[in-house]
């Protein structure tokens, strides 16, 4: 007979509580700038996310194969989901919602590093990506006016 894993009650917990605040934090910025897709679907994509994973460790005989598949689904998934907030602007060239997309592709992720109890990961890639979030557009634009600048005077 094969013996089902345990994972104390406390570790579950703490694995959910990073996956929510992974979630929360950058679905808290979405949510500040009016995006599709806030707060509570953010958090609940990187809560389901968790959930999957802890319930895959947690079952009898799952091995890496099988957390390997169910990894692969959660994305697929979560590509459709992400899919909804991409949307045509009123110009034929202009898309948007990919950043949103992303973040919610990038959400799942973190959940699942939660869920599999990678703190490291899941902490750290909350803090790159909120950074980008944050911060990403001003350098962009910074960059962008400096590259254009720097080109301008090459060509004279």
């Amino acid at each position: 007979m094969i013996e089902r894993p345990d994972l104390p009650e406390l570790e579950i917990v703490l694995r959910l509580l990073m996956a929510f605040a992974s979630g929360a934090l950058i679905g808290m910025n979405r949510e500040f700038r009016g995006k599709p897709a806030g707060f509570r679907t953010f958090g609940l994509v990187s809560i389901g996310s968790a959930v999957v994973v802890i319930v895959m460790e947690m079952e009898f005989g799952t091995g890496a194969d099988a957390v390997s598949r169910v990894i692969q689904g959660v994305l697929t998934g979560i590509g459709f989901l992400g899919a909804g907030v991409i949307f045509r602007g009123d110009a034929p060239d202009k898309v948007e919602g990919l950043t949103t997309a992303a973040a919610v592709w990038l959400t799942a992720g973190l959940g699942m590093a939660a869920g599999a109890g990678q703190y490291l990961i899941a902490g750290v890639g909350t803090l790159l990506g909120l950074s980008l979030l944050l911060f990403g557009g001003r350098f962009e634009r910074w960059f962008l006016k400096r590259w254009k600048n720097s080109k301008e005077t090459d060509d004279e």
